[in-house]
């Protein structure tokens, strides 16, 4: 039986619950062609079946930030998905912060290794730094879930060189979670 992976593309296309913006970009537009780079390597993988948050880049989820959250987890939820993978781009008053780091609800979890798979796997396929994974039992999306969950921030959006990575190559970064999932699934 295929291994169910819900691929989140963090924040709405506007608000609410739109994402960070930086050097003229935004993050919602990079999570969904990386997400839907993703979706493809994995729907070409007969081990995984995929579902995408955000199957078209206008789809708009819920009517306020909770709503938003909890439209993502319920669709997780229902659809009996192995692994929710949450995607982000992280953002800073230093413009020179760079590098891939992950989150999870709790250390020692099966989420909290499938995060250090993931950032391992776009460390090495991207060049950007691993800032690690850590503890994030406050994040709705890694608490509500029935799955593991891993909210992980790809890049930094307020940094040129992370921001134009992610914008001009967004299947360098899908590769790299894709190793990460085979990674951790030793498939």
């Amino acid at each position: 039986m295929a291994i169910k992976i819900y691929i989140d593309q963090g924040h709405n296309p506007v608000n609410p619950n739109a994402g960070a913006e930086g050097n003229g970009l935004r993050e919602q537009n990079i999570t969904y062609r990386i997400g839907r780079e993703l979706a493809s390597l994995l729907e070409a993988d007969p081990e995984f079946e995929v579902r995408l948050s955000r199957p078209t880049a206008q789809t708009q989820l819920g009517n306020s930030l909770s709503t938003s959250l909890q439209a993502r987890v319920q669709d997780a939820n229902a659809w009996g998905a192995d692994y929710f993978i949450s995607l982000h781009t992280n953002a800073s008053e230093i413009s020179s912060a760079t590098g891939t780091e992950a989150f999870a609800y709790a250390r020692g979890s099966a989420a909290f290794a499938l995060a250090e798979d993931l950032v391992e796997g776009v460390s090495a396929v991207t060049g950007l730094p691993n800032r690690g994974t850590f503890v994030r039992s406050g994040l709705y999306v890694l608490r509500r879930t029935a799955m593991p969950a891993v909210l992980l921030e790809l890049g930094f959006i307020t940094n040129p060189g992370d921001a134009a990575l992610m914008n001009e190559n967004p299947g360098l970064f899908a590769q790299g979670i894709y190793r990460g999932i085979k990674n951790y699934t030793g498939l």
